[in-house]
This record gives C-alpha cells, structure tokens and sequence, in this order.
C-alpha cells in the first residue's frame, strides 16, 4: 500500500474532528475515532517536520550567501529535540 499523502490524512483528520464535535457517536466509537485521529495528527506532525528540515538545508554561508546543503532524513537529532517531541505527543493527549 502506498503512504498516505499529508492532504489526504489532514482531511481525514478533519472529519474526525467533526464527527467528534458533533457528538451522539456510541463511547466505542468516539475512542475508536480519537485513536485515529492521534494516529494521524502524528503523521502530519512527522510530515511537517520532515518539510522543516528540508528548507532548513538552505543556510547562509559566513558570506551571507545562501548555500544548498544536503538532506539527511536519517541524520541525528539535535541534543534536546527528543524531549521537545515527547512533551508535543503528550500535548496532543488532552
């Protein structure tokens, strides 16, 4: 199966968040609905991070000019990055 496009999984999320709203769903349903949306507010959070990263590989040089740097999806994580994700997960919980 192909991955999901982030388009596709915001307007998923979308009507989640609608059907959420609106309430009258059976309790089941309503968690079964809140999981996937957390399952998919995830994704595109990792999406848009994924396109920060990108543009953030253009940097200036000591000259001021703007130089393109190459994209590492798998390269380390800057100390501290680890912590600020967690507490965005928990944030996402409630």
């Amino acid at each position: 199966m192909a991955e999901m496009k982030f388009e596709k999984a915001m307007e998923e999320l979308e009507k989640i968040v609608e059907e959420l709203e609106e309430g009258g769903l059976p309790l089941e349903d309503s968690l079964k609905k809140f999981e996937e949306g957390v399952k998919l507010s995830r994704f595109c959070s990792k999406k848009l991070k994924e396109a920060e990263k990108k543009i953030e590989t253009l940097a200036k040089t000591t000259e001021g000019k703007l130089e393109a740097k190459p994209f590492d999806a798998e390269r380390p994580e800057q100390p501290g990055a680890e912590e600020e994700e967690e507490e965005e997960e928990e944030d996402l919980l409630f």
